[in-house]
């Protein structure tokens, strides 16, 4: 028996970031307004990730770069809140909780994740988490707020 596909999201339709801004290269829905995952893979193309490592080997992904593509994700939930507002814009204010791990490298792929805890008066909790396999990289609580 297989399961049913689950709706996607363009980016490049519904953030008004390109390259090099857009962290984000696939969203998948899997629960409208509730929880939403995304991928993002990691290359070495990057501007901040060119140039020789501490170590002397290649730079991992910036921690605060892997926190943009779940801040850029959490659009994705946004569009389910929207409730018709056309125009309504959401602000990116608020970071807690924050937790990294662990490092992405060039070549490996983002597993990201983010699921709705709060939405009222237009204030969005949301608490996120990006993965490389099974091992958590980063994890943070974000806030938004939609304004018209």
């Amino acid at each position: 028996m297989s399961l049913p596909a689950l709706p996607s999201l363009d980016p490049h339709a519904l953030l008004p970031h390109r390259f090099p801004f857009l962290l984000v290269d696939s969203i998948r829905v899997v629960e409208p307004g509730r929880i939403v995952m995304g991928t993002k893979a990691v290359t070495g193309a990057e501007s901040s990730l060119i140039g020789p490592g501490a170590t002397g080997g290649v730079h991992a992904m910036p921690h605060l770069l892997i926190v943009e593509a779940l801040a850029q994700l959490s659009a994705a939930i946004l569009v389910a809140l929207l409730d018709g507002k056309e125009g309504a814009v959401g602000y990116f204010i608020g970071i807690d909780r924050v937790r990294f791990r662990s490092e992405a490298m060039p070549g490996d792929v983002l597993d990201l994740r983010v699921e709705l805890l709060q939405f009222r008066r237009g204030f969005c909790r949301s608490r996120a988490e990006a993965r490389v396999g099974s091992e958590s990289v980063v994890r943070a609580e974000l806030t938004t707020i939609l304004r018209p």
